[in-house]
């Protein structure tokens, strides 16, 4: 008969064999969700990546393909019948070349890093001395947008976009997006020297992508700033570089010429540089409506004035001697001085902007101005 003495120590290596049991029980455990983790992650590195193409016809059951190296293939398609078109893009094996998946065009190059897509709230209101650009605006852009039966009853077809040109900070993005507000339409702001890419063909891409866009937004209007940077004058000879923005140009032209005349997509090309654009970019049925956006006058100076300073308080300040003061600025330094002066006050520790504000901001706006213009002509010695 075992002493009680005996049977503590049986039941203390009894528990310490069991704990030891559960804790190997435990390691045991880990180590196979351990192994089972690295086997995926090694099958991962084992598994062959997919190529995308896209689909260019069917022929029979099977399908011809076209990869972004331009060749083309008759392959076969694991996927259901009839769940594949023309202009579809598949990812397809590397071997056999058979598809695999149908995936989304916005897949394959994702567009929307190139571009700035808003909704923009700016009313006409906002929009200050510029009221013949703004009435033409409407005339050309928001009114086929708001009233197409107009135009089919009256038997035309409305211009497919415009082209601003002037001065640099004109109010020309303004009138954009103000004519996107009033239309209630997608505002797509592209700038042109985004458009030249890296590799042949994928400029020419990503054009016809942003049309595609503009279209599933549609109503929409689609901004190219910038345009000289893609519609220059062409030449005849020219580096690979050159012959690469060409063949965007071009691809342009074409989804120019590829719109339906009433549809709801609108193209508003923006430039200072009018000069040096190809004459195939504003002729007939395309850019053809040309509208100049000058600096301000007098009139359009105060109007300017009045709408960036009327949330301020102003201490003694006469409008017309401020606008005097003014005289060639463009609509952005006018901007511009409001905000300085509203700093000038600020710095003094007062909520009210006074005349000395004003004045202290435009000899401000107007120095740098001129000093940028020096540095700039001093890289030309």
């Amino acid at each position: 008969m075992a002493k009680k003495g005996d049977e503590e120590v049986i039941e203390k290596v009894m528990y310490g064999y069991s704990v030891e049991t559960s804790q190997l029980e435990e390691e045991n455990r880990i180590l196979k969700q351990t192994l089972e983790h690295m086997k995926g992650e090694l099958k991962k590195f084992q598994t062959p990546p997919l190529m995308v193409a896209e689909i260019k016809e069917k022929v029979g059951e099977n399908y011809l393909i076209k990869l972004n190296n331009g060749n083309e293939f008759y392959v076969t398609s694991s996927l259901n019948a009839g769940t594949l078109k023309s202009g579809d893009t598949v990812l397809v094996e590397q071997k056999n070349l058979t598809i695999t998946r149908k995936i989304s065009n916005s897949t394959l190059f994702n567009v929307e890093k190139f571009v700035i897509i808003e909704k923009p709230t700016i009313t006409w209101k906002e929009v200050g001395g510029l009221e013949k650009q703004a009435n033409e605006i409407q005339e050309v852009i928001e009114l086929p947008l708001k009233k197409p039966e107009l135009f089919r009853k009256v038997g035309i077809h409305p211009p497919k976009g415009i082209l601003l040109y002037g001065p640099p900070g004109t109010g020309k993005t303004l009138l954009a997006k103000a004519v996107a507000s009033s239309t209630h339409s997608t505002f797509i702001e592209v700038v042109a020297s985004e458009l030249v890419q890296k590799f042949i063909g994928e400029g020419a891409k990503l054009i016809k992508e942003i049309f595609q866009l503009a279209r599933a937004k549609a109503p929409s209007i689609v901004f190219i700033d910038e345009l000289d940077a893609l519609a220059a004058k062409r030449i005849e000879m020219g580096t690979s570089g050159e012959r690469e923005v060409q063949r965007t140009f071009m691809q342009f032209l074409a989804e120019l010429d590829g719109f339906k005349s009433l549809d709801n997509v609108k193209v508003i090309g923006c430039t200072n540089r009018k000069d040096i654009l190809d004459p195939a970019i504003t002729r007939p049925g395309r850019l053809d409506r040309l509208i100049h956006v000058p600096a301000p006058d007098a009139e359009g100076i105060k109007q300017i004035l009045k709408i960036h300073s009327s949330k301020m308080k102003l201490d003694k300040v006469k409008v017309d001697v401020v606008v005097k003061k003014m005289e060639g600025m463009s609509g952005a330094e006018i901007k511009a001085v409001c905000t300085e002066a509203g700093y000038f006050a600020i710095r003094k520790n007062r909520t009210i902007v006074s005349k000395q504000d004003f004045d202290s901001a435009i000899e401000k706006v107007l120095s740098s101005e001129h000093t940028e213009g020096k540095d700039f002509m001093g890289m030309f010695g």
